[in-house]
């Protein structure tokens, strides 16, 4: 970690023993955080992803230290899931307004419980001064033959999904109004977008079975539409087979579930296509983990994504999915028909 000034009154060195630097016990971590480099033994192939989070973009300004802590680390461990990686060591640039001490120790409090539930160490980063923003790199093991993708699935495979989809759209949504009271359904779903559970076991699970996967982090039809043109395929949706929570079918209409399982972003589910001869052994696989899974669609020759109720084709809602840049992914993500490139 690099020295880039002082930070309310502690040093970014102060920063770091204080709140970030644990003593490993990982035997293939050499030099851990405090150097100028981590230096870690690796064997065999390694998946590497890396997010940034800005307040006011990624998450609501002024939220606790300890969502955001979480939140960094699991939207980085899910795209580790969507790969059937197993994660081991993480580094971490954090960029502060100032050197809050009840927030970084609700943020490392926050990162260090998730980070520990999944075996991932820390291995050293960067602090400095400015607007909150959070930049997560995380480092996984991933057996080379059996690594999942987005591009190899097949004209006729299932397409599947983990969970329930819609809810982190919902507490959002709950989270932007001032309510003086909440239940149960409430603060179901605030949890579901305040800290969600990246699908580890799931993507370790689905290594073999699946024929290609992505996470649901921007919106079902929105990264159904990635995998559809890394595979050069279509899809077929059936969207009265969607996977919603009884809590967000007691909070919003109807409609509004839907639209939110089809468009909203963050939860951070996966969706991933196999052949439908496994469609008995995916069941078991992650009823062994505990993953409730959802067989929604399936692939077709064309492209784009393709709704449909009760067989009949339907109008997809306008909204198909977060752009980082403002621009729609409706066009790309909804084709009308199918059809040849």
């Amino acid at each position: 970690m690099n020295r880039d000034g002082e930070t309310g009154g502690l040093d970014e060195f102060g920063v770091i023993e204080r709140y970030f630097a644990p003593k490993s016990e990982d035997s293939r971590v050499i030099v851990g955080v405090g150097d100028d480099a981590a230096v870690v033994e690796i064997r065999g192939a390694t998946a590497v992803a890396t997010d940034t989070l800005v307040s006011g973009v990624h998450f609501p300004a002024g939220l606790a230290g300890d969502a955001v802590g979480h939140r960094v680390l699991a939207v980085n461990l899910s795209d580790l899931a969507a790969m059937g990686a197993e994660p081991r060591w993480c580094t971490l640039a954090l960029t502060l307004p100032d050197a809050d001490h009840a927030w970084l120790e609700a943020f490392a409090r926050g990162f260090f419980a998730l980070a520990g539930e999944h075996g991932v160490e820390l291995l050293g980063g960067d602090t400095t001064r400015g607007p909150l923003s959070v930049t997560l790199q995380v480092l996984g093991e991933v057996d080379r033959d059996r690594i999942l993708t987005r591009g190899g699935a097949s004209v006729g495979d299932d397409i599947h999904v983990t969970g329930t989809l819609g809810d982190a759209a919902g507490g959002l949504d709950l989270l932007s109004r001032s309510l003086s009271r909440a239940g149960a359904a409430h603060r179901a779903l605030v949890s579901r977008f305040l800290a969600p559970t990246p699908r580890i076991a799931a993507g370790i699970a689905l290594r073999g079975l699946a024929s290609a996967a992505i996470d649901v982090s921007d919106g079902l039809l929105a990264d159904l539409g990635h995998l559809c043109r890394a595979s050069g395929q279509a899809a077929d949706v059936d969207v009265d087979r969607l996977p919603v929570s009884p809590e967000l079918r007691e909070l919003f209409p109807a409609r509004d579930a839907e639209s939110w399982a089809l468009t909203g972003g963050d939860d951070y589910e996966l969706c991933f296509t196999a052949p439908p001869s496994r469609r008995r052994a995916i069941e078991q696989a992650l009823a062994a983990c505990e993953t409730p899974v959802r067989r929604i669609g399936q692939l077709a020759e064309g492209r784009g994504v393709h709704c449909r109720r009760n067989g009949r084709p339907m109008a997809p809602p306008v909204t198909s999915g977060y752009s980082h840049f403002g621009e729609s992914t409706a066009a790309s993500a909804t084709e009308p028909t199918h059809g040849g490139e």
